[in-house]
């Protein structure tokens, strides 16, 4: 019942208030201590890679346990508020939206977007940005609010941190090139272990809330994508908007080809964007 609290209040707190920026960031400090085990101990192996995840989730777990035993020394009200404005600083809801929201109202729309994605900008049309818009928003929503809300909400506070540590890490060695193929494999693949349930869940609330009758429509083309996990709550957003998103995107000058997701029109407007936005 507790975590419950917690949980409510963790996500009012981030809605209304986003993030702290008198304060530094715990993620930023996840990211500095994934940047100071690559810059002393990189080794392109998957051995190295392990020792990372272990380093980097061996500390940030043992502080967050530290952290949960004080504050559960303190009186029960102000244990649940502590708890929830901490837990606030690792979903990204308000900044997820405020994002998107960003995109529409920018002189510079190319710009706008390159900052939330890491497809080629330069030559979308406006379709396309606002397609990349709605794709990131479905996708974010799975590891940035409701993957977090449901570590917090099955075990707590060192729950969301330990998601958050993994989630940071693949985003900051989880690829597939020549320098993380190998250093990054064991983070990736944890994050997608952590994600299998959240993102499927993701799906199934945006096909509820947007009063869809099948609501596991979208597990046929959302398995076509190559994440395991991506494909679900993009695929639910283009079913509920009735629009198409996925498709052949370009990457660092080479077009990659992808699985389109939804049946519905090609052509994007802002309006759909705030639809998108719209499902809460």
């Amino acid at each position: 019942m507790t975590n419950i609290f917690i949980t409510v209040l963790a996500y009012v707190i981030d809605r209304v208030f986003g993030e702290f920026a008198f304060i530094k960031h715990p993620v930023i400090f996840i990211g500095e201590l994934i940047s100071f085990f690559e810059k002393h101990f990189y080794k392109d192996t998957i051995l190295r890679g392990f020792f990372l995840l272990i380093f980097v989730v061996g500390i940030t777990l043992s502080l967050s346990l530290l952290l949960t035993s004080i504050l559960n020394s303190l009186p029960s009200f102000l244990s649940i508020l502590l708890s929830a404005i901490i837990a606030s600083m690792f979903i990204a809801h308000h900044m997820l939206r405020e994002a998107v929201l960003g995109v529409l109202s920018a002189t510079d729309k190319h710009h706008a977007i390159s900052m939330l994605v890491s497809r080629d900008t330069k030559d979308l049309s406006e379709s396309d940005i606002y397609k990349a818009a709605i794709e990131t928003y479905a996708e974010n929503l799975s590891d940035g609010v409701i993957a977090p809300l449901l570590f917090l909400l099955t075990f707590g506070l060192p729950g969301i941190i330990f998601y958050k540590t993994v989630n940071t890490l693949d985003s900051m060695v989880g690829y597939r090139n020549k320098k993380y193929e190998n250093y990054g494999k064991v983070s990736a693949i944890l994050d997608d272990i952590l994600n299998y349930i959240p993102s499927r869940l993701t799906a199934l609330l945006i096909m509820f809330l947007g009063k869809q009758k099948n609501l596991f429509a979208f597990y046929e083309d959302g398995k076509e994508h190559d994440s395991p996990n991506a494909g679900h709550p993009i695929t639910a957003m283009a079913l509920v908007l009735d629009v198409q998103l996925g498709g052949d995107t370009s990457y660092f000058g080479k077009v990659k080809h992808k699985a389109v997701f939804g049946v519905g029109r090609e052509a994007l407007k802002a309006s759909d964007v705030r639809a998108a936005l719209a499902i809460v």
